[in-house]
């Protein structure tokens, strides 16, 4: 069932760190998403991914940290930006991917169909559509 639509607000401050926030884009859209209609990511998942106003996700740093953290918490499933598979091939030991599951994703669309499963959500393409007030 696709939800009402309402308008969200997401302030993100300026003074922020450059570094800190924009790895979060996948994470914080997967949790917007969630909360508007219930269905959970897997506890087994971690993600990371800057997004575009587009709905494009694009490479982030600080990839072999971040999977060897997930690693270290159990995390068993990682959605990645698909230009960032060449730092999992290059910087993450090939016994550590061998026991995880990396999915490598373009666009936001695919990131929550790797998070919440094919088909789990059941929203037309229409109702993914981004507008940005600038």
């Amino acid at each position: 069932k696709v939800p009402e639509m309402i308008d969200i607000h997401l302030h993100l401050p300026s003074g922020a760190q450059k570094k800190d926030g924009p790895s979060a884009g996948v994470a914080m859209t997967c949790a917007f998403v969630s909360l508007l209609t219930g269905a959970c990511v897997p506890s087994h998942i971690a993600m990371t991914g800057e997004i575009t106003l587009r709905g494009r996700v694009t490479p982030v740093g600080g990839i072999k940290e971040k999977v060897l953290g997930a690693h270290r918490a159990q995390i068993t499933k990682v959605i990645l930006p698909w230009a960032n598979r060449k730092d999992v091939e290059h910087d993450i030991a090939l016994e550590i991917r061998n026991e995880m599951e990396f999915v490598f994703v373009r666009t936001v669309r695919e990131a929550l169909e790797a998070a919440f499963g094919k088909n789990t959500l059941g929203w037309r393409r229409e109702a993914l559509l981004m507008e940005s007030r600038l």
